[in-house]
């Protein structure tokens, strides 16, 4: 049976493939490592998904009269870092942990700043989660440590970009994605080349390069484009608190990472606890995780 476009079904469902778009665009990108490394993978998310967006978007032709360029700026930069910072993570983390730790960026967004008893739960939920994905005691064989710093530089990158990118869709509307990836491709691009090499422009690699890109940029931030103007932010924020479960099944699935019962405990903490500080957020906060790491794509919703 054919839905409606109001359905309620719709939005959701494009915000579950968003979600699933992005993970599968990790795990495809893994495949890169052993051909170009997590630097030259970077690259090719960055400036293929940059080109991508440019030639959908033609950001070029609304650049008279800005000026917030300090922003774009550290957007761009921000995201260029984050990106690789994440994909650093990957060489050494399964997939479902490394989205979990990264999580907790977008996460202590969502908490910053509460003054209620209720919300230091979640909190302590997250230092729980955090706890158990440390490598320490039995976990120190099973996970590296600088994997595991590699993915919390990401979240930081992560809530740095939150911030930044509500700055710079204020000012630069819907053309702030594809500035800030070209920005952030200028970054990743040349240290992607330094690492790579001429390995970086092997035929051999066009598949899975054009399907990162379109996987991990075009797909998702179009299916995130039409859920955001129809789903309710809190709903948003449920919903994408069930990345790091994505991550870690897919990762299951496609990369044969398998995970102890304390690293699904963990990551189970960190959905719990983005999922309470969704339900039970002021409506004056922000009240998705990814409602505020989209802010420069809801910016420029009609």
């Amino acid at each position: 049976m054919r839905l409606p476009i109001s359905s309620p079904l719709l939005p959701v469902g494009a915000l579950l493939m968003a979600m699933l778009s992005f993970q599968f665009g990790a795990a495809l990108a893994k495949q890169l490592f052993p051909l170009v490394g997590a630097e030259g993978a970077t690259a090719i998310r960055l400036g293929l998904g940059a080109l991508i967006l440019w030639l959908l978007r033609r950001p070029w032709r609304n650049l008279s009269g800005q000026r917030d360029w300090a922003s774009l700026a550290g957007y761009g930069l921000t995201l260029g870092l984050m990106n690789l910072f994440f994909y650093m993570a990957l060489r050494t983390l399964p997939l479902g942990i490394a989205v979990a730790l990264e999580f907790l960026g977008p996460l202590a967004i969502a908490l910053f700043g509460s003054r209620r008893a209720l919300d230091l739960v979640w909190v302590a939920l997250v230092v729980a989660g955090l706890a158990l994905l440390l490598p320490y005691g039995e976990n120190a064989p099973s996970l590296d440590p600088i994997g595991v710093a590699y993915a919390l530089a990401a979240a930081a990158g992560w809530a740095a970009y939150i911030l930044l990118g509500r700055r710079a869709g204020d000012a630069f509307g819907k053309d702030a994605v594809a500035l800030g990836s070209a920005i952030g491709a200028f970054v990743a691009v040349p240290i992607g080349i330094a690492h790579a090499g001429s390995a970086l422009f092997s035929l051999s690699i066009v598949p899975f390069a054009v399907g990162v890109a379109i996987l991990s940029s075009a797909l998702p931030y179009s299916l995130e484009m039409f859920a955001l103007t129809r789903l309710p932010a809190r709903t948003i924020g449920i919903l994408v608190s069930l990345e790091p479960a994505m991550g870690a099944l897919l990762g299951l699935l496609f990369l044969g990472e398998r995970l102890s019962a304390f690293q699904w405990s963990a990551i189970g903490a960190v959905i719990v606890a983005s999922m309470g500080a969704v339900l039970t957020a002021r409506e004056a906060r922000v009240e998705s995780v990814r409602d505020a790491t989209t802010a420069p794509i809801d910016a420029s919703l009609p």
